[in-house]
């Protein structure tokens, strides 16, 4: 079973906070496996492979813009999240599935799930051999979903971010995930109107769990709050829901 969560708009830095606050409790047994959806203020993040140079401006022209920065220990390189985004940080323990999940397949799923949910929506995407990612397939392809994962003792935290009408042009102050040559993308810019309405963000969100479910072949709880989730430690942590 995947315990669900919306937690809304959560600033970064405690939204890390209630990941750290998760895995421990998932080592603990506390908890089952927890999937939170949420947004971001904007917030510029730096994984344990990120290279400076790909800021392409200061942290003071950051800081004046209202645009955290924060370096973390998720894998990838440097991204962007903000208002419009949609992501999911998956607390799972992989060694609960049988057969087991390794880190490998564990993004590949993490790619399906959010391929499967643009193709819901009539945007074809797929894999771009070499990168970690969703991309359209068009020509030529546009990263529509970025993951960066870190697992500690099987446990997952950090996992995707999802264009859904975010500004792309906050991307222009990065180098994406380190790749110059490619160019991102939103489900506003490619959902073909004429055929399709722009869902809601919350539609996108109940579509990413039904596919998590189906992904990972388990059952999708939804818990109406935070304490629902933390019923055996709700003192642990404070966030509004």
């Amino acid at each position: 079973m995947i315990h669900l969560l919306h937690v809304g708009t959560l600033d970064y830095s405690t939204g890390l906070d209630l990941q750290h606050t998760l895995v421990e409790l998932r080592h603990q047994q506390k908890i089952g496996d927890a999937l939170l959806l949420l947004e971001h203020p904007a917030v510029i993040t730096l994984g344990r492979n990120a290279h400076d140079t790909n800021l392409l401006v200061s942290r003071e022209q950051l800081a004046a813009r209202g645009i955290e920065l924060f370096e973390t220990n998720r894998g990838g390189d440097i991204t962007y999240h903000g208002p419009g985004q949609l992501v999911g940080y998956p607390i799972f323990d992989l060694r609960g599935f049988s057969p087991r999940i390794g880190a490998v397949d564990y993004v590949r799923r993490l790619e399906e799930v959010l391929i499967r949910t643009c193709g819901d929506l009539g945007i074809l995407c797929e894999r771009q051999p070499g990168f970690t990612g969703v991309w359209t397939q068009t020509d030529p392809p546009r990263k529509i979903a970025a993951i960066g994962i870190h697992i500690s003792r099987g446990i997952t935290s950090h996992g995707f971010a999802l264009n859904v009408t975010t500004d792309l042009a906050e991307f222009e102050l990065i180098v994406p995930c380190g790749i110059s040559d490619k160019a991102v993308t939103s489900i506003e810019r490619e959902l073909d109107t004429t055929i399709r309405r722009m869902p809601a963000f919350e539609d996108v969100a109940n579509m990413v769990s039904a596919n998590f479910g189906r992904v990972f072949s388990r059952q999708v709880l939804w818990c109406e709050t935070l304490d629902v989730l933390l019923k055996s430690a709700p003192s642990l942590i404070n966030v509004e829901s």
